[in-house]
């Protein structure tokens, strides 16, 4: 009332309302109504000292306030239940925009959105508090994953249901919104997320900032952050650069979080009715929302759509994608064994035999298997399932130089032999039955190198039983003791008879 008073002091000075604003510190609309007002109520200045505060504001205000739901001159609307509103605010995602959006659906002829949103904040009394940054056009894009996720139903019959968790990418200047659904949140989403956003975009920004997960920085630190290596291989095939947020400062991805939060409102919580049973039903839905959102809904106070500020502001500035996507390889670091072979995902691939023993680097992605020695490819191979098999290239291979490390066939079969009649059998059906001998390496030196745990005699008995019962799981009959049990085929101490042509106990089986 004190701003009040100073209002019409200053009118009936014969000031402008413009400069009345000005000193008073108030918006000229402000001004005008509050005139309006007085001279509606049928004061005068000056006021008489009997007029306190409480009765000035009584006379001001006497049409105001006559009901939530009712304006002077206008007639009542169907009044929803604020409580209601409430308790359905309280759940994850809900917004009043959807609220009144179901609210105008059961009463076309009810409040409009922001007569809605004035009545229940004055119910509820209270106000959300924003935050705002700026960003240069093109600079860079935020990510990250969205903190809720959307359930999946994988099996009808049994009700079986799986999360899917939401990518989230936002561009600084326009904020220009992608989100995706993915499986999981390990790399090769992370990176597909990445992919899927340049393509929406069109572009490619100077900057990613993702948050210091581990997906991403293998060791956050302020100066120097270790990325990962196929993550730094996507950003240098589309000619960007990774900048991870400092550690523990939440404000340098706010512009990404606020984007989580619109798109956990915006799609979550208009998804929280529906069933789906593929994530591609989920992305299927979650592209038309986006496209509501980056091009229907102008963003507010901007009076401007998201899809409209990247083709004004980000589109001159971001870099042309490439001609082809990226497509996501794994790194690993192995070790070349005594064949010549290392091992990638339960299957081994050849390299040079003068690698042996040596520490390479391998890149694979979903058809192909490369390694790399000292930065040089020495091996590439089309990629196999994980069958425990060898993939073994002819040229690798040099049988006039078969001493790795001082390990030949002829010495493995010495070896075999000084253990016992069976070892050595075994040993020599495992060599026979290779393409090349020298991929029966690994499970020779493995049956040998038993002798020191258990025994010869042990491991010939052992070596005996895998002959008899067919599979060589000399390792499980060792565990299990099937070794000391008595042989009915035949005396311990006679060798094994082996021939293509007999048939075995498992035929008459």
């Amino acid at each position: 009332m004190r701003h009040v008073r100073d209002v019409i002091r200053l009118r009936s000075a014969g000031m402008s309302t413009r400069e009345i604003a000005r000193r008073v510190g108030t918006a000229p609309s402000t001004v005008r109504l509050t005139i309006h007002r007085f001279e509606a109520a049928g004061l005068s200045w000056p006021l008489s000292d009997d007029i306190t505060d409480t009765e000035l504001e009584a006379r001001l205000f006497a049409s105001a306030g006559a009901g939530l739901g009712t304006r002077r001159g206008h007639r009542r609307q169907a009044e929803p239940d604020w409580a209601a509103v409430h308790r359905e605010l309280r759940r994850k995602h809900v917004t009043l925009a959807i609220l009144w959006e179901e609210y105008i659906a059961a009463e076309p002829g009810g409040y409009r959105y922001s007569r809605f949103c004035e009545l229940y904040r004055a119910w509820e009394g209270r106000l959300s508090v924003t935050m705002r940054q700026s960003h240069a056009a093109g600079d860079k894009l935020f990510v990250d994953y969205a903190g809720d996720s959307v359930p999946v139903m994988i099996d009808r019959r049994t009700g079986e249901r799986r999360a899917a968790q939401i990518f989230v990418a936002v561009l600084g200047a326009s904020s220009f919104t992608y989100a995706q659904a993915t499986w999981t949140q390990g790399l090769a989403d992370w990176i597909g997320g990445h992919v899927g956003a340049f393509e929406a975009i069109g572009g490619v920004p100077a900057l990613l900032v993702p948050d210091n997960t581990k997906v991403a920085v293998i060791k956050a630190c302020l100066y120097g952050p270790r990325i990962n290596r196929s993550y730094a291989d996507m950003a240098a095939h589309y000619g960007t650069a990774i900048l991870p947020t400092r550690p523990r400062r939440p404000r340098d991805k706010a512009k990404v979080e606020q984007a989580v939060l619109m798109v956990e409102r915006w799609l979550l919580g208009r998804l929280r009715h529906r069933t789906f049973y593929s994530l591609a039903e989920v992305n299927a839905a979650i592209a038309e929302l986006l496209t509501r959102l980056n091009e229907e809904r102008p963003i507010r106070r901007l009076s401007v759509t998201r899809r409209k500020l990247l083709e004004e502001i980000d589109r001159p500035a971001l870099k042309t994608l490439p001609e082809s996507p990226y497509v996501f390889a794994e790194w690993r670091i192995c070790r070349v064994s005594i064949d010549y072979h290392i091992e990638v995902e339960a299957h081994y691939y050849s390299v040079p035999h003068r690698f042996v023993r040596t520490e390479v680097e391998v890149r694979f992605t979903a058809r192909t298997v490369e390694i790399f020695y000292k930065g040089e490819r020495i091996a590439a191979h089309q990629r196999m399932s994980g069958n425990h098999k060898h993939t073994t290239v002819p040229e690798h291979m040099a049988s006039s130089h078969r001493r790795y490390a001082g390990w030949t066939i002829e010495r493995i079969r010495k070896e075999a032999a000084a253990i016992g009649p069976a070892t050595a059998a075994l040993c020599n059906l495992i060599l026979d039955e290779r393409t090349h001998p020298e991929q029966g390496f690994r499970a020779c030196l493995g049956i040998i190198r038993l002798a020191r745990s258990f025994g010869h005699e042990r491991l010939d008995a052992a070596a005996m039983r895998a002959i008899d019962i067919g599979p060589r799981t000399y390792g499980s009959i060792l565990a299990n003791n099937l070794d000391r049990r008595p042989s009915t085929k035949r005396p311990a101490d006679d060798a094994p008879i082996l021939h293509p042509n007999i048939r075995g106990p498992r035929y008459y089986n």
